[in-house]
């Protein structure tokens, strides 16, 4: 069990507080079933509750700095993942995004970002799920690096080129 004033990571709202544990006093609901009040880092206005007994949530503890700069190191090393049909592609997509997993984060953001790339070079534009994609997956990424090594958002993408430069 999670406590009060921890940071989640949950699938597709990206890195959150837990700002309370509590009953929900809801018709139609278990009252002695307990919740997470989770808050979104990105959107402090929105709450979400999550069943404190729920497995298949998909919650984790956001990454320590420690976490965070072993990732980094491993970039290279992740593997992009190239499906050519449209569909199974995305749904591949919305399968990594949903496990809520740095690396797989990391893999969207590579073919994505390779993807373009070889659109751009043949003239054509990015797709719109493609676009969609590494937004998302740039979004929750970024944000939870910038949490665990106390940095601003913004810096991530650099200060992530500059060490994997220096690896190379």
């Amino acid at each position: 069990m999670y406590e009060i004033g921890e940071y989640l990571v949950k699938p597709m709202e990206g890195l959150c507080k837990i700002e309370d544990i509590l009953h929900l006093d809801v018709e139609g609901i278990d009252k002695n079933r307990l919740y997470y009040l989770l808050r979104p880092m990105e959107e402090k206005n929105r709450t979400i509750y999550v069943p404190v007994d729920t497995t298949d949530s998909g919650i984790r503890k956001a990454m320590t700095e420690e976490e965070a700069w072993q990732l980094i190191e491993k970039i290279p090393g992740i593997e992009e993942i190239w499906v050519s049909n449209e569909k199974i592609r995305e749904q591949i997509y919305k399968e990594k995004i949903k496990s809520c997993h740095p690396e797989e984060l990391v893999a969207i953001i590579k073919v994505t970002y390779q993807r373009r790339k070889k659109r751009m070079d043949q003239g054509k534009k990015s797709t719109i799920a493609d676009d969609r994609f590494f937004r998302i997956a740039e979004n929750h990424l970024y944000s939870e690096l910038a949490f665990a090594l106390q940095r601003d958002k913004n810096e991530i993408c650099q200060l992530i080129k500059d060490t994997v430069d220096k690896k190379i």
